[in-house]
């Protein structure tokens, strides 16, 4: 039976590129209402007008910057006070920046810290009553792989990364008897600006050619290719489905088989 998001609104972070609009918009082919959050206006418009229509999906946007969670919280309380409860929240934004933890400074992290968890935490608390008022919650946040094996040149991205699983998994418990559930999906290697990024960092630091980095990568991965966005998307799509209202407090790496443990 095809999975039907019809009546559900879906609140999706950094939803202009990458995981996150291919996620917006997978959620909006299966019939969800979409409520875009990201940073620049211009992009988030373009990208509501690529979402689906066709069974009377109402898309909106928020515009605000995850580095500053106060405005964060304001926009969506904002759009939560006209009575628009949001079933399902996609936490989603990008990864702290490569590098070595002892090149890492204390605001390296708190400026992680501030991005990914503490929103994360605002926007769900902002949103849980609305979820427990309608008896159905998904709560959904994109992490990495590097909370089962941390990985080699992201210091704080596998700190802050580790502690928002944490989080997840107890707010998991807490939420168990509301019909809410909350999980992890932990993408691998995608084919995203970041991963660009960290192909580019990777090649100065080691002094090789892009190429190699990438073939080194590459031969990483069991299925010897990077993701595309859309398959991370089809594990969240998953998740906020009411096929998935017994799964709650788990990691899902998708990931081609490159995480080296269970």
């Amino acid at each position: 039976m095809e999975s039907t998001l019809i009546g559900k609104t879906a609140l999706v972070g950094g939803s202009t590129q990458g995981i996150g609009k291919a996620t917006a918009k997978l959620l909006a082919d299966k019939g969800a209402s979409i409520v875009l959050l990201a940073r620049n206006i211009d992009k988030l418009k373009k990208t509501r007008l690529e979402l689906n229509t066709e069974m009377g999906q109402i898309h909106s946007i928020l515009v605000a910057d995850f580095n500053n969670p106060n405005k964060v919280t304001e926009v969506v309380k904002g759009y939560i006070k006209e009575e628009n409860d949001i079933n399902i929240l996609v936490n989603n934004t990008g990864g702290p920046p490569a590098g070595s933890i002892l090149n890492s400074s204390s605001q390296n992290f708190n400026d992680a810290f501030t991005n990914h968890l503490i929103n994360n935490h605002n926007l769900a608390r902002l949103l849980i009553p609305g979820m427990k008022k309608s008896g159905y919650g998904r709560i959904i946040n994109i992490i990495s792989t590097s909370v089962k094996a941390p990985l080699n040149g992201l210091g704080v991205s596998n700190t802050v990364r580790a502690a928002v699983a944490n989080w997840s998994k107890t707010l998991s418990n807490e939420l168990a008897l509301d019909a809410i559930t909350v999980n992890n999906v932990l993408p691998g290697a995608t084919l995203t600006e970041r991963l660009t990024n960290i192909i580019a960092d990777r090649a100065l630091k080691d002094e090789l050619d892009q190429f190699i980095v990438k073939e080194k990568m590459l031969n990483e991965i069991p299925m010897k290719r990077f993701a595309e966005p859309n398959e991370i998307a089809a594990a969240v799509a998953f998740l906020a489905s009411s096929e998935a209202s017994y799964i709650t407090g788990i990691n899902l790496p998708v990931d081609g088989g490159r995480t080296p443990n269970l």
